[in-house]
């Protein structure tokens, strides 16, 4: 014992690491262990749409919504979700596929509606970015000419 003493005193920076990456690594399985949604990836997202009967959630604001979006999805900015929640309550047993830019704010929203009550949330891995460099299909606004 006394020479983990003295190796923790000799070399106090490699303690303090080992102490840090250990804290990481535990919070990173309990986020694991409690998190009620799944990550997919946006081919795995497009057989889940096709085997059952999806809500899709974009997360992005409206302006990057109206620019391109998933066929389907619906809209609901993560600073608005919260006041959202009401007018979704009724999708709480169906499956959603939650979307945002870069699968940032999307995490984020899965857990603010996991909270909620939801029970089969997906969150698709990559986001928008994911979707459209795998070339699936978006709906784009239309240009209006002056």
């Amino acid at each position: 014992m006394d020479r983990y003493i003295e190796f923790i005193l000799n070399h106090y920076i490699l303690a303090l690491a080992l102490a840090v990456v250990t804290y990481l690594l535990i919070q990173e399985v309990f986020d694991s262990v409690f998190n009620k949604s799944r990550a997919l990836s946006p081919l795995l997202a497009v057989a889940k749409m096709n085997s059952s009967e999806t809500l899709i959630i974009d997360v992005r604001e409206a302006p990057d919504f109206v620019v391109s979006h998933i066929e389907q999805a619906t809209n609901a900015p993560l600073s608005k979700l919260p006041e959202l929640l009401p007018t979704l309550a009724e999708q709480k047993t169906k499956p959603l596929l939650i979307i945002c830019q870069n699968g940032t704010r999307s995490a984020s929203a899965a857990k603010l509606l996991t909270k909620a009550g939801f029970e089969q949330l997906f969150v698709i891995t990559g986001g928008m970015t994911a979707w459209e460099n795998d070339k699936f299909p978006v709906k784009t606004a239309s240009k209006h000419k002056k």
